[in-house]
């Protein structure tokens, strides 16, 4: 486990071929949540984790527990609305493993508020993260994946993508987005599979991301029913665990008692 990035080296063909029983997997927003949960969950299936998230004392932590219990684990600081921090974090995986397969684009941020809230600079870091982060991720891997015949993109949206919530108009306009980016990525793709996973209320750090404090309480009211984020990566896991002829492409986790 290491910071820092390995020195590009050079390309001496194609990627080494994959061993299914361990894949390559990058995973944004790893440090805490739906990110950290499927880090740990991939990691423990045999899977080699790269995590990568804006803290780096906390990310250090997580991969140190996963290696500390027999995984795999390498941890590069990342900003997702950054696009070369993105291309940096993807390229230190290959020079590290000599291939992706697996990208599970995890980052997110949910801040509720009434629309005459007029909290543009919320909407702006939303657009940032929930959107523009992907499409990032899958700028970084999607040539890697093109190159090596195979690849799976793994797309956290979340039921706020299926349904308008009022306060949650622009977050819920984001997660549309992220569920029409992989629709069309599935679509032009043959040899890269493309997985929409779409949370209900799950026990995270994602409620705090609210700076209207009516809004916040609602959410932290909701969360009594929330799932634990290891039932997300157990779905995560079981997409990514499929066949590679076999795309399970839109996966909803919410609590029994979420209406």
């Amino acid at each position: 486990m290491n910071s820092a990035a390995p020195r590009p080296t050079a390309d001496t063909g194609p990627a080494p071929a994959r061993d299914a029983a361990s894949l390559v997997v990058l995973v944004t927003g790893a440090s805490s949540g739906i990110g950290e949960a499927t880090a740990r969950r991939l990691a423990a299936a045999g899977h080699r984790v790269v995590l990568g998230a804006r803290r780096a004392g906390r990310i250090a932590a997580v991969a140190a527990d996963i290696e500390a219990a027999g995984g795999s684990a390498y941890h590069q600081v990342l900003d997702v609305t950054d696009p070369a921090s993105v291309r940096a974090f993807a390229a230190a995986a290959r020079a590290r493993h000599g291939r992706i397969d697996v990208l599970v684009n995890n980052a997110g941020l949910m801040a509720l508020a009434p629309l005459d809230a007029v909290r543009t600079d919320e909407w702006d870091r939303m657009i940032d993260v929930n959107v523009r982060g992907v499409l990032h991720g899958i700028a970084a891997v999607l040539p890697q994946m093109r190159a090596q015949g195979s690849g799976h993109v793994v797309n956290v949206a979340s039921v706020a993508g299926l349904r308008v919530d009022p306060t949650a108009a622009v977050y819920c306009a984001t997660k549309y987005a992220v569920r029409a980016v992989s629709e069309g990525l599935r679509q032009e793709s043959r040899d890269v599979r493309v997985t929409v996973v779409s949370p209900g209320f799950t026990r995270s750090e994602l409620a705090e991301g609210s700076g209207d404090e009516a809004a916040r309480d609602a959410v932290r009211a909701g969360m009594e029913t929330a799932i634990p984020a290891e039932a997300v990566a157990g779905a995560i896991a079981y997409a990514v665990g499929q066949p590679p002829e076999v795309d399970v492409n839109e996966i909803v986790v919410r609590p029994t008692a979420q209406g």
